[in-house]
């Protein structure tokens, strides 16, 4: 499963409704690459058939099995403060994180 933070689910909903498709909704991924050997990515897409679709915060959630095996059980926050760094994962799995936040292994 995927959470979303209040403040990442309102910043979301904002990047939503700016979508040319309505019927897309938020896809968070692991895709090769980065500092550390993987990182993070997020999309508005529409759902393949074999993505997992979780719930948080009354918005939808697109993960593709693969990236599933990495993620579940993190958290999706949105730091918009001084020093914010826009949406970050906080991931339970990851062993080890790069400086930049986005990647990891």
């Amino acid at each position: 499963m995927i959470n979303l933070t209040e403040a990442a689910a309102q910043q979301i909903q904002v990047l939503q409704k700016a979508q040319a498709n309505p019927e897309s909704v938020l896809r968070v991924l692991v895709e090769t690459g980065g500092c550390s050997g993987f990182e993070y990515g997020m999309a508005f897409d529409v759902r393949k058939a074999d993505d997992l679709e979780f719930e948080s915060q009354g918005m939808k959630i697109l993960i593709d099995p693969t990236s599933h095996a990495y993620l579940d059980g993190s958290t999706v926050h949105f730091d918009d403060g001084l020093h914010g760094k826009g949406f970050e994962v906080r991931n339970p799995n990851a062993a080890s994180t790069c400086g930049c936040g986005k990647s990891f292994s």
